[in-house]
């Protein structure tokens, strides 16, 4: 039986605890050195070596939390806070790899859009073509305040903003530069054609952006495009615009029935059922036999801060201060436990629900432990619902990575469910067969779409001074 081999990408960030909260107190995690770049370096070409498709990394520009109440547990346990800029990271990964592709997280109110065109358009050329971005609208209030926001928006304004931030990239991007505006005429003294390149004059609610790029087209021109959102306005902003979405399904059915919904939405807007891949969040634990993977995952257990994934969750009261483990999730007042609570009193009928069942549900939340046979026969039963592709968290870094390249990609490989080898090109051209975005995405509708209007709006400057 022939297989499509899924794809892999590493889910990371550029600071101490990111998903996994208290494994960094275990001496060989070397994610307290963030900051040093060789960390990232080391890590990058141990995941080229094993021929993962991209390092993916997470951002935020504020602490989890209310704004307005003490953030000191984040601050304590080095949860997410300091965490450094992770695409200015990429510019060092990007000379010191070859193939593996680079994934940014950037929010739409941390950057104007020309500046993160031009951003982009710079790391996809230093990098020969493999940068991608996940496009984000924010969570936090107090990201939002660093901006200048008294607080969030409103989620479906959110991804309205993020509508129009996206359409100034695509004009940027995909249709402020003809392909062939580059001559390097020496013998002429000619380095551009002015005729092929183009001012977008976008007028926006939020932007105006006249534009030309100064970025001449990259090797993607846009970069490949992820994002995450699972509501009902995130699925819809994914189906028009992502070309890979992260998920982080509590179970195969769930992936299955949010898969097939974006997929339709993808259809309705006019794009191909395909052109989207699922990206599945999981984390390994990882052992020649069953009973050596349960030793290990003891040592995570051992290790696991209840604080810490309590904090993320925002299980925190009105002073900032993260619930007792110890605390019923009925007097907990918060918005953030809702979900899990109506979820914990079906699951856990003979006592009352605690703040320690809802850290420990996220702790074990998309676990798989064993021998690389048994996750390689996991992976293989989500790949059958639609899941393209894996996010792998880690515990500790680099050795929760090192362990899955070599003991689990063999075993994949053996079942063709991953690759032996990088395509040539592009990082879309490696996980599309293409590298620029196809016509069915919104974005191609500005492939030459200014050149007419910069004559008129010429024409009419003429007029106005003559």
């Amino acid at each position: 039986m022939t297989r499509t081999p899924l794809r892999f990408n590493t889910f990371v960030m550029n600071t101490n605890s990111h998903i996994h909260h208290g494994q960094w107190q275990r001496p060989e995690a070397q994610q307290t050195e963030f900051t040093d770049v060789n960390t990232w370096i080391n890590l990058a070409r141990i995941l080229e070596d094993a021929k993962f498709d991209a390092m993916f990394f997470a951002d935020v520009v504020g602490h989890y939390g209310d704004a307005d109440s003490s953030y000191e547990e984040y601050v304590r346990q080095g949860l997410q806070i300091p965490s450094n800029d992770p695409t200015v990271l990429l510019g060092a990964l990007a000379v010191v790899t070859e193939n593996i592709g680079l994934a940014t997280t950037s929010n739409v109110f941390q950057s104007h859009p020309f500046q993160f065109a031009r951003q982009m358009a710079t790391l996809d050329h230093i990098s020969n073509g493999r940068i991608a971005w996940n496009i984000v609208t924010g969570t936090q209030d107090n990201g939002a305040r660093n901006f200048g926001l008294p607080q969030l928006t409103d989620h479906a304004e959110r991804y309205a903003w993020a509508d129009e931030y996206v359409d100034v990239l695509y004009k940027l991007l995909e249709g402020s530069w003809d392909d062939d505006a580059i001559l390097k005429d020496r013998e002429n003294f000619r380095f551009s054609d002015y005729a092929k390149v183009h001012k977008i004059y976008h007028e926006g609610k939020r932007y105006q952006v006249e534009g030309p790029l100064l970025s001449a087209p990259s090797p993607q021109r846009t970069p490949v495009l992820y994002q995450a959102g699972s509501s009902t306005s995130g699925r819809d902003f994914a189906a028009r615009n992502a070309e890979a979405t992260f998920i982080i399904a509590p179970s195969i059915r769930t992936a299955e029935d949010l898969i097939k919904d974006t997929r339709r939405r993808a259809v309705s807007f006019g794009r191909d059922a395909d052109d989207i891949a699922f990206f599945q969040g999981m984390s390994f634990v990882i052992g020649s036999t069953e009973e050596e993977a349960r030793a290990k995952e003891k040592i995570i257990d051992e290790n696991v801060s209840l604080e810490g994934y309590a904090a993320h969750a925002a299980v925190v009261d009105r002073d900032g201060r993260v619930y007792p483990p110890e605390t019923p999730l009925s007097e907990v007042e918060t918005n953030t436990v809702r979900g899990f609570l109506e979820l914990a009193k079906k699951e856990i009928t003979d006592r009352e629900p605690l703040v320690s069942d809802l850290a420990w549900n996220r702790a074990k939340a998309n676990r798989v432990v064993g021998t690389p046979e048994q996750i390689a026969d996991e992976l293989e039963r989500w790949q059958e619902i639609g899941v393209d592709g894996i996010n792998v968290m880690n515990w500790v870094i680099p050795d929760s990575f090192q362990d899955f390249a070599d003991h689990v990609m063999p075993v994949l490989r053996e079942r063709g469910l991953a690759q032996s080898e990088y395509a040539p090109g592009t990082l879309r051209k490696k996980l599309f067969g293409h590298d620029r975005l196809p016509d069915t995405h919104p974005a191609a509708k500005y492939r030459g779409a200014f050149a007419h209007s910069e004559q008129d709006r010429e024409s009419q400057l003429t007029r106005a001074t003559n």
